[in-house]
């Protein structure tokens, strides 16, 4: 799919790899973006600098159908039309199967990891898909592009990540079923699983703690950078041949138990 002028939903749009990938997509695939998150002063602060041709905030739970359903409206009625969907949103609760007086988990704690990795991901990828279904195709016959942020724990999870690990295994779960019912529909559906990447949230952490973060990667020994996945979302989106599996990128890093 050729991104310039297409409509890139992104969840966590404002913060870390989402609003990356909003840059990216603005800067230099001269894309528009729908941002879906939180934060309503980073959002109106990511428009400013997009340009209000170019970008919407839409304040947004994502496990939330209502909420949903209003950001679709509100990028409906700006764009008139959706043509990639990015699900970057995600919270990485630690949750251990037993704390430390061994008394089991609370389920309410997993349940929310849950609801907002996975749950959260479904809502929002059923809710674009029911838009994109409905543009014109293109010369290749594709009406949409959906990219699924999973993660390395969803293969190597460390101590603590039993809920994040299950949540993002599941995101990746979803490739092949989801790309068989829309692929007929001219909709691919792809997950990316990222390694350790130079965000704000990382790089603002003690420098050990960064160092020892690096020293489990293989090769390059250092974060990805943030554009790198960005580049990875477009390149889930250009080449049509790519659908229905997980990118690992992540520098061949095998996450150690903790």
């Amino acid at each position: 799919m050729e991104l310039k002028d297409k409509v890139v939903v992104i969840t966590g749009g404002v913060s870390g790899l989402g609003q990356a990938t909003a840059r990216y997509m603005v800067g230099e695939k001269r894309a528009k973006v729908a941002l879906l998150d939180l934060n309503e002063e980073a959002g109106a602060a990511m428009v400013e600098e997009l340009g209000e041709a170019n970008a919407i905030f839409c304040q947004t739970d994502v496990t939330s159908e209502e909420s949903i359903d209003a950001a679709i409206a509100a990028i409906m009625d700006k764009f008139s039309a959706i043509h990639m969907d990015v699900n970057a949103a995600g919270i990485p609760l630690p949750c251990k199967i037993l704390d430390r007086e061994g008394k089991a988990s609370s389920l309410a704690k997993y349940a929310t990891v849950i609801n907002v990795n996975l749950m959260g991901v479904f809502n929002v990828m059923a809710k674009c898909a029911e838009q994109m279904a409905r543009n014109e195709p293109d010369e290749n016959g594709e009406r949409g592009v959906i990219v699924n942020v999973s993660s390395g724990a969803a293969f190597e999870g460390q101590i603590g990540q039993s809920a994040y690990s299950g949540s993002k295994a599941g995101v990746n779960g979803m490739n092949i079923p989801a790309a068989r019912e829309l692929g007929p529909l001219g909709i691919r559906v792809n997950s990316i699983a990222p390694g350790l990447f130079g965000t704000p949230l990382v790089k603002g952490l003690d420098q050990k703690v960064q160092d020892s973060l690096i020293a489990m990667c293989e090769a390059p020994k250092r974060m990805g950078e943030v554009d790198e996945f960005a580049h990875a979302c477009a390149f889930l989106a250009e080449n049509g041949y790519m659908n229905g599996r997980v990118l690992r990128l992540d520098a061949a890093t095998v996450m150690q138990a903790r």
